[in-house]
């Protein structure tokens, strides 16, 4: 008989995150996973500076601060230290991971680093009030774009997946999201894909999610998952963006075409 129960590597305590946000659907995933494979002993999880910054207090694992960003740098040294034994992931929202931590995501995952990541992408900076993100789409009204974002002022967005999926190094890279019940099954097989790929030994894996944000969005929770739909998933399709064991990502078809 099978029960539905909370899982081991998830504590039970409240979280404290805004009624609606997807946060609490991916812990709850990342756990499910980390007892599925049954590593809760070896994991240590890197929570960096973010709505995220409270993760410590979710996991039943290791769970380490990282300084703003700096994530990355922080698994690195720490899977480093014991390769063979430490299973090492961090948890990391879009402004940390895609503005201050650009630098370490992109260097993890070129040295092919044998982490994962776990990319919360809402297209805002959720614990300051609401900014613009660097993955704050065109025309998107945020607290500091009140007129909508400018790309001829600021820029476009940063598509994290499809640019690490130009580097020789990462292993697995895909864009998933938790929207509906089938893509929060999706988004379960991609995590525990990612974590399986630094079991074996494969290298860099990294789970970009669209996550909604109904408090800094503005919307009710449920105008926010249909949001993801109409406006985010068309800007950012889900995606296998690289699977190097499975011949899968740009360099693949450069290959193919020559």
């Amino acid at each position: 008989m099978t029960v539905f129960e909370r899982p081991k590597s998830l504590a039970d305590i409240p979280m404290h995150y805004c009624p609606g946000c997807t946060h609490g659907i991916v812990h709850r995933l990342v756990a499910e996973v980390i007892d599925e494979l049954g590593i809760e002993g070896r994991t240590v999880g890197i929570a960096p500076v973010g709505c995220s910054v409270m993760a410590y207090d979710y996991f039943t694992c290791d769970m380490i601060e990282a300084a703003h960003g700096r994530a990355p740098a922080v698994a690195t040294g720490v899977k480093r230290s014991d390769p063979d034994n430490l299973i090492v992931f961090t948890y990391q929202g879009d402004g940390d991971l895609a503005s201050i931590g650009t630098a370490e995501t992109v260097h993890a995952a070129a040295r092919n680093e044998n982490i994962t990541i776990v990319f919360i992408n809402n297209a805002i900076y959720g614990m300051t009030g609401g900014q613009m993100a660097p993955t704050s789409l065109p025309g998107q009204v945020t607290q500091t774009s009140p007129y909508g974002r400018d790309v001829n002022a600021c820029g476009y967005p940063v598509k994290v997946c499809e640019m690490l999926s130009e580097l020789d190094g990462p292993e697995y890279l895909e864009r998933v999201t938790v929207n509906n019940v089938r893509n929060v099954r999706n988004a379960k097989r991609a995590i525990k894909k990612a974590f399986q790929n630094q079991i074996d030994k494969k290298g860099f894996s990294l789970i970009e999610v669209l996550s909604s944000c109904p408090t800094n969005w503005g919307m009710t929770p449920e105008k926010a998952l249909q949001w993801i739909d109409e406006k985010m998933i068309p800007y950012y399709p889900l995606g296998v963006y690289k699977d190097r064991s499975a011949g899968i990502g740009p360099m693949y078809k450069k290959e193919a075409a020559e």
